[in-house]
């Protein structure tokens, strides 16, 4: 199904293991240079020689193929895929962010990129008057010439770059198994850990910034021996967890719902922040982007604190 410019794609490298090495980078000045690393607030570049641009065409089947976009289209309500810009469009640096909104629109384009890949897009399965904020938005896309691609649900899922599996890795998991069903599919996983760990442990790998949980429910065991995860906006799927006599669950938001069913079925739940837990794939895909195709690749910091 690759075409053009990925012929030139190499083979795929060894799973991508941990956490990214993002800490953020001195601020820029000016318009970068073809080829050299772009650095901003709250951004982290990862670059590596630009072979050649790609067409957003090509990109897209790269993206398809890699993220399986196709096997989760009756599963997710977001537009995954291309949803603004020419499929004929050049592309030599692509910008990375959670969220598509006016300001990460607008530090992806002051620091040169061609499109900006956000896990929360613009078009969510309905019709949406272009007015508003949302007419700002797109007006400044087309306005600057920047395309942007959105992927939700197969970012949460993939077993090497996804949202939940780099959790799983930050976590130490071991034994791994899907886990977590949302319309049909598995998008979490869960999995064991070799020596038990304590909840303080558990936190201080899901962060490993520091930052605090917007929220903790320290019902389990003292001594957690296994945990699932599923990032983002996934309280409810605390009851699988439930179910499947799980120590520990991680995911993004936390809710008063669930409380009481947490506390008397004895799990912990570790509510990191939906955008907190949300980070780690895109800054997976974006290091695997820069080595597959040789494209600068920059990640945009915007934390919301929930």
């Amino acid at each position: 199904k690759r075409e053009g410019n990925l012929s030139k794609v190499s083979p795929p490298p060894p799973p991508f293991q941990g956490a990214p090495s993002f800490q953020g980078a001195p601020s820029f000045q000016g318009t970068p240079k073809e080829g050299q690393p772009v650095q901003g607030p709250f951004t982290k570049a990862v670059t590596g020689p630009i072979l050649q641009p790609m067409l957003l065409r090509e990109l897209d089947a790269y993206f398809q193929a890699l993220l399986d976009i196709p096997g989760f289209a009756a599963a997710d309500d977001s537009l995954n895929g291309i949803q603004v810009g020419p499929a004929d469009r050049e592309i030599r640096r692509v910008a990375f962010a959670v969220d598509a909104c006016l300001e990460s629109f607008s530090r992806a384009q002051a620091a040169g990129a061609d499109i900006l890949f956000v896990h929360h897009g613009l078009f969510w399965g309905k019709p949406l008057a272009i007015t508003g904020n949302h007419f700002k938005r797109i007006n400044f896309l087309l306005n600057n010439d920047l395309a942007l691609y959105a992927c939700h649900l197969p970012l949460d899922a993939h077993p090497e770059l996804g949202n939940n599996a780099v959790l799983a890795s930050l976590l130490k998991l071991e034994k791994r198994e899907p886990f977590g069903i949302y319309h049909g599919r598995a998008i979490g996983f869960k999995g064991s850990f070799n020596q038990p760990i304590s909840l303080s442990q558990a936190i201080e790998r899901v962060l490993p910034d520091g930052s605090t949980p917007l929220a903790v429910y320290p019902f389990g065991p003292r001594e957690i021996r296994s945990a699932a995860c599923i990032s983002g906006g996934a309280p409810w799927e605390s009851l699988q967890a439930l179910d499947a006599g799980i120590d520990l669950y991680v995911t993004g938001e936390a809710s008063h719902s669930i409380y009481h069913s947490v506390e008397e079925g004895g799990l912990s739940v570790i509510c990191a922040g939906h955008y907190a837990s949300e980070v780690w794939g895109l800054k997976a895909l974006s290091e695997r982007l820069s080595r597959d195709c040789g494209l600068s690749t920059i990640f945009i910091h915007l934390p919301t604190g929930q």
